[in-house]
Protein backbone atom coordinates (compact mmCIF):
# COMPACT_ATOMS: atom_id res chain seq x y z
CA UNK A 1 0.00 0.00 0.00
CA UNK A 2 1.36 3.40 -0.89
CA UNK A 3 1.97 6.21 1.95
CA UNK A 4 -1.20 8.26 0.26
CA UNK A 5 -3.49 4.89 0.86
CA UNK A 6 -2.25 4.31 3.93
CA UNK A 7 -3.02 7.91 5.30
CA UNK A 8 -6.59 7.51 3.86
CA UNK A 9 -6.84 3.71 5.25
CA UNK A 10 -5.75 5.40 9.14
CA UNK A 11 -7.85 8.19 8.89
CA UNK A 12 -10.81 6.32 7.61
CA UNK A 13 -10.17 3.97 10.66
CA UNK A 14 -10.16 6.40 13.21
CA UNK A 15 -13.10 8.52 11.78
CA UNK A 16 -15.59 5.16 12.14
CA UNK A 17 -13.93 4.51 15.72
CA UNK A 18 -15.88 3.88 18.63
CA UNK A 19 -15.77 7.00 20.98
CA UNK A 20 -14.76 4.75 23.73
CA UNK A 21 -12.08 3.81 22.10
CA UNK A 22 -10.63 6.83 20.72
CA UNK A 23 -7.35 8.03 21.95
CA UNK A 24 -7.14 11.73 23.43
CA UNK A 25 -4.36 12.68 21.13
CA UNK A 26 -6.12 10.97 18.23
CA UNK A 27 -8.94 13.61 19.00
CA UNK A 28 -9.29 16.05 16.24
CA UNK A 29 -12.45 18.70 17.25
CA UNK A 30 -13.83 20.34 14.00
CA UNK A 31 -16.47 23.12 14.86
CA UNK A 32 -20.19 23.13 13.43
CA UNK A 33 -20.24 26.91 14.01
CA UNK A 34 -21.43 28.74 11.30
CA UNK A 35 -19.73 31.93 12.22
CA UNK A 36 -17.26 33.92 10.25
CA UNK A 37 -13.42 32.27 9.35
CA UNK A 38 -10.99 35.30 9.01
CA UNK A 39 -7.83 34.23 7.15
CA UNK A 40 -5.28 36.98 7.77
CA UNK A 41 -2.14 36.81 5.68
CA UNK A 42 -0.46 39.56 6.68
CA UNK A 43 -0.22 41.47 9.72
CA UNK A 44 -2.20 44.88 9.97
CA UNK A 45 1.08 46.75 10.43
CA UNK A 46 4.60 46.14 10.03
CA UNK A 47 5.92 43.68 12.54
CA UNK A 48 9.17 43.01 15.11
CA UNK A 49 9.00 39.50 16.11
CA UNK A 50 10.67 39.58 19.34
CA UNK A 51 11.04 35.89 19.72
CA UNK A 52 11.93 33.53 17.68
CA UNK A 53 15.14 31.11 17.33
CA UNK A 54 17.85 29.75 14.74
CA UNK A 55 15.49 27.70 12.91
CA UNK A 56 16.76 28.00 9.46
CA UNK A 57 20.15 25.28 9.06
CA UNK A 58 20.88 26.58 5.88
CA UNK A 59 21.48 29.99 4.46
CA UNK A 60 19.07 28.61 1.55
CA UNK A 61 16.24 28.29 4.45
CA UNK A 62 17.32 31.60 6.04
CA UNK A 63 16.59 33.15 2.62
CA UNK A 64 13.03 31.11 2.39
CA UNK A 65 12.63 32.45 6.16
CA UNK A 66 13.42 36.17 4.93
CA UNK A 67 10.99 35.96 1.86
CA UNK A 68 7.91 34.49 4.29
CA UNK A 69 8.60 37.34 6.60
CA UNK A 70 8.51 39.48 3.58
CA UNK A 71 5.27 38.39 2.54
CA UNK A 72 3.89 37.81 5.72
CA UNK A 73 4.27 41.90 7.05
CA UNK A 74 7.56 40.83 9.35
CA UNK A 75 9.84 43.70 9.60
CA UNK A 76 12.20 41.59 11.45
CA UNK A 77 12.77 38.97 13.47
CA UNK A 78 14.81 38.71 16.68
CA UNK A 79 16.60 35.07 16.93
CA UNK A 80 17.76 34.07 20.22
CA UNK A 81 20.94 32.11 19.85
CA UNK A 82 20.96 30.23 23.04
CA UNK A 83 23.96 29.25 22.66
CA UNK A 84 27.31 31.21 23.35
CA UNK A 85 30.85 30.35 21.43
CA UNK A 86 30.50 28.35 18.28
CA UNK A 87 26.70 28.39 18.39
CA UNK A 88 26.71 32.29 18.27
CA UNK A 89 29.44 32.51 15.40
CA UNK A 90 27.67 30.06 13.29
CA UNK A 91 24.22 32.14 13.40
CA UNK A 92 26.13 35.51 12.52
CA UNK A 93 27.69 33.84 9.45
CA UNK A 94 24.54 32.66 8.45
CA UNK A 95 21.81 35.49 9.50
CA UNK A 96 24.53 37.99 9.43
CA UNK A 97 23.20 37.79 5.09
CA UNK A 98 20.35 39.21 5.98
CA UNK A 99 20.70 42.05 7.83
CA UNK A 100 17.65 44.03 7.56
CA UNK A 101 15.17 40.95 8.36
CA UNK A 102 16.89 39.31 11.69
CA UNK A 103 18.49 40.86 14.97
CA UNK A 104 20.57 38.28 16.81
CA UNK A 105 20.97 37.92 20.61
CA UNK A 106 23.20 35.77 22.03
CA UNK A 107 23.05 33.03 25.14
CA UNK A 108 24.94 33.05 28.52
CA UNK A 109 27.95 30.99 28.79
CA UNK A 110 27.29 29.25 32.50
CA UNK A 111 28.84 26.51 32.41
CA UNK A 112 31.33 27.01 35.05
CA UNK A 113 28.49 28.55 37.60
CA UNK A 114 29.98 26.77 40.41
CA UNK A 115 33.61 27.76 39.91
CA UNK A 116 35.54 31.11 41.04
CA UNK A 117 35.21 33.58 38.43
CA UNK A 118 32.31 32.60 36.52
CA UNK A 119 30.84 36.13 36.10
CA UNK A 120 34.18 37.31 34.95
CA UNK A 121 34.24 34.77 32.33
CA UNK A 122 30.46 35.07 31.48
CA UNK A 123 30.88 38.70 31.29
CA UNK A 124 34.00 38.50 28.83
CA UNK A 125 32.07 36.31 26.51
CA UNK A 126 28.58 38.56 26.91
CA UNK A 127 30.99 41.04 25.68
CA UNK A 128 32.68 39.32 23.15
CA UNK A 129 28.97 38.25 21.45
CA UNK A 130 28.30 41.99 21.49
CA UNK A 131 31.13 43.04 20.05
CA UNK A 132 30.34 40.48 16.93
CA UNK A 133 26.76 42.11 16.91
CA UNK A 134 24.60 40.78 19.56
CA UNK A 135 21.68 43.22 20.57
CA UNK A 136 20.56 41.48 23.67
CA UNK A 137 20.37 38.39 25.79
CA UNK A 138 18.35 35.31 25.54
CA UNK A 139 16.22 33.40 25.68
CA UNK A 140 17.62 32.39 29.20
CA UNK A 141 15.68 29.91 31.24
CA UNK A 142 14.63 29.16 34.19
CA UNK A 143 11.83 26.12 34.88
CA UNK A 144 12.96 26.11 38.50
CA UNK A 145 15.75 23.85 38.91
CA UNK A 146 18.33 26.76 37.85
CA UNK A 147 19.65 28.58 34.49
CA UNK A 148 22.63 26.74 34.34
CA UNK A 149 21.28 23.68 32.24
CA UNK A 150 18.02 23.66 34.57
CA UNK A 151 20.65 22.42 37.57
CA UNK A 152 22.87 23.50 40.25
CA UNK A 153 19.92 25.61 42.04
CA UNK A 154 21.35 29.18 40.73
CA UNK A 155 18.31 31.52 40.21
CA UNK A 156 17.97 34.72 37.87
CA UNK A 157 18.55 36.64 41.62
CA UNK A 158 21.40 34.83 42.98
CA UNK A 159 24.11 37.03 43.62
CA UNK A 160 26.60 35.29 41.01
CA UNK A 161 23.84 36.73 38.68
CA UNK A 162 24.59 40.57 39.53
CA UNK A 163 27.76 41.30 37.71
CA UNK A 164 26.09 39.75 34.58
CA UNK A 165 22.95 41.47 34.70
CA UNK A 166 24.70 45.18 35.70
CA UNK A 167 27.11 44.54 32.48
CA UNK A 168 23.76 44.23 30.40
CA UNK A 169 22.15 47.17 31.52
CA UNK A 170 26.51 49.03 30.71
CA UNK A 171 26.27 47.35 27.49
CA UNK A 172 22.31 48.63 26.51
CA UNK A 173 21.48 44.38 26.13
CA UNK A 174 17.86 43.50 26.80
CA UNK A 175 17.61 40.27 28.95
CA UNK A 176 15.10 37.77 27.49
CA UNK A 177 14.06 35.58 30.30
CA UNK A 178 11.71 32.32 30.41
CA UNK A 179 10.88 31.64 34.06
CA UNK A 180 9.03 28.22 34.98
CA UNK A 181 5.65 27.19 32.81
CA UNK A 182 2.39 27.63 32.86
CA UNK A 183 0.27 26.89 35.62
CA UNK A 184 -1.25 23.67 33.62
CA UNK A 185 2.34 21.70 34.02
CA UNK A 186 2.55 22.23 37.92
CA UNK A 187 -0.81 20.09 38.14
CA UNK A 188 -1.56 16.06 38.36
CA UNK A 189 -1.53 15.00 34.78
CA UNK A 190 -5.35 13.22 35.45
CA UNK A 191 -8.49 13.59 34.31
CA UNK A 192 -9.44 16.67 35.44
CA UNK A 193 -6.60 19.06 33.85
CA UNK A 194 -7.80 20.82 31.18
CA UNK A 195 -4.65 21.13 29.36
CA UNK A 196 -3.36 17.85 29.54
CA UNK A 197 -2.27 16.79 26.34
CA UNK A 198 0.55 19.74 26.55
CA UNK A 199 0.51 19.14 30.21
CA UNK A 200 2.07 16.12 30.08
CA UNK A 201 4.28 17.28 27.55
CA UNK A 202 5.88 19.98 29.93
CA UNK A 203 5.28 18.52 32.93
CA UNK A 204 7.30 20.27 35.63
CA UNK A 205 8.72 17.29 38.20
CA UNK A 206 7.50 17.69 41.59
CA UNK A 207 10.86 17.48 43.21
CA UNK A 208 11.84 19.37 46.51
CA UNK A 209 14.90 20.81 44.70
CA UNK A 210 12.72 22.40 42.07
CA UNK A 211 10.89 25.67 42.62
CA UNK A 212 7.05 25.77 42.15
CA UNK A 213 5.32 28.50 39.78
CA UNK A 214 5.08 31.29 42.11
CA UNK A 215 8.51 30.86 43.60
CA UNK A 216 9.99 30.60 40.45
CA UNK A 217 8.83 33.72 38.91
CA UNK A 218 9.15 35.49 42.51
CA UNK A 219 13.30 35.09 41.26
CA UNK A 220 12.16 37.55 38.43
CA UNK A 221 10.31 39.81 40.73
CA UNK A 222 13.58 40.01 42.82
CA UNK A 223 16.03 40.43 40.00
CA UNK A 224 14.02 43.16 38.54
CA UNK A 225 13.75 45.13 41.44
CA UNK A 226 17.64 44.90 42.61
CA UNK A 227 18.60 45.76 38.97
CA UNK A 228 15.99 48.61 37.57
CA UNK A 229 19.26 49.90 35.33
CA UNK A 230 18.41 46.17 33.28
CA UNK A 231 15.70 45.81 30.95
CA UNK A 232 14.21 42.48 31.12
CA UNK A 233 11.68 40.58 28.82
CA UNK A 234 9.49 38.09 30.44
CA UNK A 235 9.07 35.36 27.28
CA UNK A 236 5.72 33.67 27.43
CA UNK A 237 3.64 36.61 29.19
CA UNK A 238 6.03 35.31 31.90
CA UNK A 239 4.43 31.80 32.46
CA UNK A 240 1.50 33.46 33.95
CA UNK A 241 -0.95 32.45 31.36
CA UNK A 242 -3.61 31.20 33.99
CA UNK A 243 -3.00 34.19 36.08
CA UNK A 244 -2.39 37.06 34.37
CA UNK A 245 -2.94 39.71 37.47
CA UNK A 246 0.75 38.42 38.94
CA UNK A 247 2.43 39.49 35.57
CA UNK A 248 0.34 42.46 36.09
CA UNK A 249 1.54 43.25 39.43
CA UNK A 250 5.00 42.80 38.38
CA UNK A 251 4.82 44.79 35.60
CA UNK A 252 3.13 47.64 37.78
CA UNK A 253 6.17 47.63 40.17
CA UNK A 254 9.23 47.55 37.83
CA UNK A 255 9.04 49.62 34.95
CA UNK A 256 12.43 47.93 33.81
CA UNK A 257 10.54 44.96 32.53
CA UNK A 258 8.58 43.40 29.69
CA UNK A 259 6.73 40.89 28.35
CA UNK A 260 6.58 38.67 25.40
CA UNK A 261 3.20 37.45 24.16
CA UNK A 262 5.16 34.49 22.25
CA UNK A 263 3.45 30.91 22.24
CA UNK A 264 1.30 31.57 24.83
CA UNK A 265 -1.34 31.93 21.89
CA UNK A 266 -3.67 28.83 22.61
CA UNK A 267 -3.40 29.30 26.50
CA UNK A 268 -5.05 33.08 26.41
CA UNK A 269 -7.40 33.00 23.72
CA UNK A 270 -9.68 30.67 25.57
CA UNK A 271 -10.51 33.73 27.73
CA UNK A 272 -10.67 36.08 24.69
CA UNK A 273 -12.17 39.27 27.16
CA UNK A 274 -10.10 38.55 30.03
CA UNK A 275 -7.05 38.73 27.88
CA UNK A 276 -7.78 41.92 25.66
CA UNK A 277 -8.73 43.54 28.51
CA UNK A 278 -5.26 42.68 29.84
CA UNK A 279 -3.25 43.30 26.85
CA UNK A 280 -5.34 46.73 26.79
CA UNK A 281 -3.84 47.50 30.57
CA UNK A 282 -0.59 47.09 29.20
CA UNK A 283 -0.26 47.80 25.84
CA UNK A 284 2.80 49.84 26.24
CA UNK A 285 4.93 46.81 27.66
CA UNK A 286 3.69 43.92 25.72
CA UNK A 287 5.66 42.65 22.75
CA UNK A 288 4.99 40.31 19.84
CA UNK A 289 6.71 37.30 19.88
CA UNK A 290 6.14 33.78 18.18
CA UNK A 291 8.22 31.10 18.90
CA UNK A 292 6.82 28.17 16.47
CA UNK A 293 9.02 28.14 13.72
CA UNK A 294 9.55 30.04 10.71
CA UNK A 295 6.58 29.23 8.20
CA UNK A 296 3.11 31.51 6.81
CA UNK A 297 0.48 29.67 8.11
CA UNK A 298 1.69 30.31 11.68
CA UNK A 299 2.28 33.48 11.49
CA UNK A 300 -1.34 33.84 10.38
CA UNK A 301 -2.42 32.10 12.97
CA UNK A 302 -1.51 34.74 15.39
CA UNK A 303 -2.47 37.55 13.45
CA UNK A 304 -6.07 35.89 13.28
CA UNK A 305 -5.92 36.12 16.90
CA UNK A 306 -4.94 38.81 17.89
CA UNK A 307 -6.97 41.03 15.06
CA UNK A 308 -10.07 39.30 14.44
CA UNK A 309 -13.18 38.37 15.97
CA UNK A 310 -14.00 35.19 15.32
CA UNK A 311 -15.05 32.57 17.43
CA UNK A 312 -14.60 28.37 18.70
CA UNK A 313 -11.76 27.13 15.75
CA UNK A 314 -9.15 25.00 16.46
CA UNK A 315 -5.33 24.81 15.98
CA UNK A 316 -4.78 21.40 17.63
CA UNK A 317 -2.38 20.73 15.47
CA UNK A 318 -0.16 23.84 16.23
CA UNK A 319 -0.81 24.13 19.61
CA UNK A 320 -1.48 20.74 21.25
CA UNK A 321 -4.18 21.71 22.70
CA UNK A 322 -8.43 21.16 22.42
CA UNK A 323 -9.05 24.27 23.71
CA UNK A 324 -11.65 25.98 21.02
CA UNK A 325 -9.70 29.37 20.63
CA UNK A 326 -11.38 33.45 20.23
CA UNK A 327 -9.96 36.14 18.64
CA UNK A 328 -9.19 39.02 20.83
CA UNK A 329 -10.13 41.70 18.66
CA UNK A 330 -7.74 44.15 19.30
CA UNK A 331 -7.91 47.68 18.42
CA UNK A 332 -5.36 49.09 15.55
CA UNK A 333 -3.48 51.30 18.02
CA UNK A 334 -3.08 48.68 20.37
CA UNK A 335 -2.11 46.23 17.37
CA UNK A 336 0.39 48.60 16.34
CA UNK A 337 2.30 48.99 19.92
CA UNK A 338 1.94 45.28 20.28
CA UNK A 339 3.23 44.29 16.63
CA UNK A 340 6.18 47.01 16.37
CA UNK A 341 6.24 50.22 18.26
CA UNK A 342 6.87 48.81 21.95
CA UNK A 343 9.76 47.08 20.27
CA UNK A 344 11.62 50.08 18.72
CA UNK A 345 10.78 51.91 22.31
CA UNK A 346 12.52 49.45 24.17
CA UNK A 347 15.43 49.24 22.20
CA UNK A 348 15.61 52.97 22.24
CA UNK A 349 15.19 52.71 26.08
CA UNK A 350 18.13 50.34 26.38
CA UNK A 351 21.11 52.59 23.21
CA UNK A 352 24.13 53.45 24.91
CA UNK A 353 25.90 55.91 22.59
Amino acid sequence: MNPTALLLALASTLAAQAPDQLLLKDYRPRSIYKVPVTRVEKAMFPVVDMHSHAYAETDAQAAEWAATMDRCGIERTVVLVTEPGKGFDEAVKRYGKFPRHFQLWCGLDLSGFDQPGFAAAAVAELRRCHRAGAKGVGEITDKGGGLAGNKGGMHLDDPRMDPILEDCADLGLPFNIHVGEDQWMYEPADRTNDGLMNAFTWKIADSPSILRHDAVVATLDRAAARHPRTTFIACHFANCSSDLALLGSMLDRHPNLYADISARYAETSPVPRATAKFIAKYQDRLLYGTDMGMDAGMYGITFRILETQDEHFYEVDQFGYHWPLYGLGLDAGILRKLYRDNALALMKRVERP
